[in-house]
């Protein structure tokens, strides 16, 4: 498993100013960031890992960042990727996909081979945000604008994604 000496290598070794903080209390997942450093909420980022229906019997798994103050809705996943339904993943298979504890996935180390998709919801700015670090003892802080610049993945619209294909109206029967 990924842990904050894993994630303090890389970005000392991409010369990224960073800080892992130690926290006062063990938190269970990355909701929790915000109680517990303490920081505003929509300076707080969390993974979401989703299994992605993409035809009968068919899904793929995809992770989603976003700021703590607005976790992904799967409707509004599934919407934005025109697919029949998203929905969370079992632990096991977070550990797995990200070799990270689930509920601590941090944004950064995934694997290239697990599509990323980053909430635009997300500051860019140079000001601090805390994420995960895999371990329930610490967090990661970073600037805004390097966690994104190091971020894989596509920027999407999260706020209003609907469904597409067509939206006939179909009269009640009486």
């Amino acid at each position: 498993m990924k842990d904050a000496l894993a994630l303090h290598r890389w970005l000392l070794a991409h010369q990224v100013h960073h800080e892992i903080v130690r926290l006062p209390r063990p938190m269970t997942r990355a909701g929790e960031l915000p109680e517990t450093i303490p920081a505003a909420p929509g300076r707080c980022v969390m993974v979401t890992v989703l299994y992605v229906a993409t035809g009968i019997g068919h899904e793929v798994v995809i992770a989603v960042a976003s700021p703590v103050a607005a976790p992904p809705r799967p409707e509004a996943v599934a919407g934005l990727l025109g697919v029949r339904q998203a929905r969370a993943v079992p632990a096991h298979v977070v550990n797995s996909v990200t070799d990270y504890a689930d509920g601590l996935v941090c944004p950064l180390l995934l694997p290239k081979s697990l599509p990323m998709f980053i909430d635009d919801r997300l500051l860019a700015d140079t000001k601090t945000v805390f994420t995960a670090t895999g371990e329930r003892h610490t967090a990661l802080s970073i600037r805004a604008l390097d966690l994104l610049a190091l971020m894989p993945g596509k920027m999407v619209d999260l706020r209003g994604a609907r469904p597409r294909g067509s939206r006939e109206a179909v009269a009640q029967q009486h």
